[in-house]
């Protein structure tokens, strides 16, 4: 029991870090239609700003972790929303009308081109970090000395998705930009009608989905203490299919996606084989996407004629 305790924080401590990538996917398709393929990238670039940040304060002689990580979390999250504003106005804004697979095309190759600046600005090796938050909690010790701990740094990657999830919460459901993205997401022709700025609040869905990406970034650097060019790759893929299994377009499936995503492969690697944890998490989708195509709270799409 102890031993499944310890594996059911460790879920839900990625599976924290998943869904905030994953409602970067699910608020971009919600209000655009398209799948920014260039999300998990975005989340890369998060953790190498993160990084460069935190060993530019530690070089200027800061040493209080509090304020590091504060200014860090900031200059990340301002810099990556920029990326996403940038993106969005380059490679996206310009194809928005024309055929359907235009964007998705040009959000794939926006992606390699973060992967492969990437890989030339930092190099290819895996950039580690010594932990900079260390210490934690044990929370039972059985009697056959297994003990399940929790560490001061997955406290505080939920802590931080709670606070990040709850402002988020309410910028869309009591701000006029929330509004305004309600709005375009029902019907972007009538909120244009209504005088609500489409293309600002679309590029203003970018910039909130890459700040949260960069909060993933940073949470990320913190927990595995590594980064490296490749990685927005995997947990991109990863957090999409969370934002699928939870249901595209719904902010709180996307979390639970990721919840449940992080939670399987958790599992899957404690009690079965490591190597084959997401042939576990993509299997679940599939069953889950055969007798709930929406995903698990996604609703149909209804056509008025």
């Amino acid at each position: 029991m102890d031993y499944f305790a310890q594996q059911l924080i460790n879920g839900l401590v990625l599976g924290s870090i998943y869904g905030l990538i994953a409602i970067g996917y699910t608020m971009v398709y919600g209000i655009v239609g398209m799948i920014n393929f260039a999300h998990g990238d975005i989340f890369m670039i998060g953790g190498f700003i993160a990084l460069i940040s935190f060993l530019v304060l530690v070089s200027l002689g800061l040493t209080a972790i509090p304020v590091i990580l504060l200014i860090v979390l900031l200059v990340s999250m301002a810099i990556t929303a920029l990326y996403g504003w940038t993106i969005e106005r380059i490679a996206y804004r310009p194809l928005r009308h024309s055929f359907r697979l235009a964007p998705m095309l040009s959000a794939i190759g926006m992606s390699f081109v973060l992967t492969n600046f990437s890989q030339v600005s930092q190099g290819a090796r895996v950039k580690p970090v010594p932990p900079i938050i260390t210490g934690g909690y044990t929370l039972h010790e059985g009697a056959e000395g297994f003990a399940v701990q929790l560490s001061n740094i997955q406290i505080l990657v939920v802590l931080a998705t709670i606070v990040v999830l709850a402002l988020f919460t309410w910028l869309v459901s009591r701000t006029r930009l929330g509004r305004d993205m309600r709005a375009c997401e029902q019907d972007q022709t009538m909120a244009a009608l209504l005088g609500v700025d489409v293309d600002r609040t679309i590029s203003m869905t970018f910039v909130i989905g890459a700040a949260l990406a960069a909060v993933a970034g940073m949470m990320y650097l913190l927990y595995y203490g590594l980064v490296d060019f490749f990685m927005g790759f995997v947990a991109g893929i990863k957090a999409f299919t969370a934002a699928v299994l939870g249901g595209i377009g719904s902010l709180p499936g996307a979390m639970l996606g990721g919840l449940a995503i992080g939670l399987i492969e958790t599992f899957w690697s404690a009690y079965f084989s490591v190597e084959y944890k997401d042939v576990a998490a993509f299997s679940i989708l599939i069953v889950v996407l055969i007798f709930m195509p929406t995903g698990l709270l996604g609703r149909p799409e209804v056509e008025k004629v």
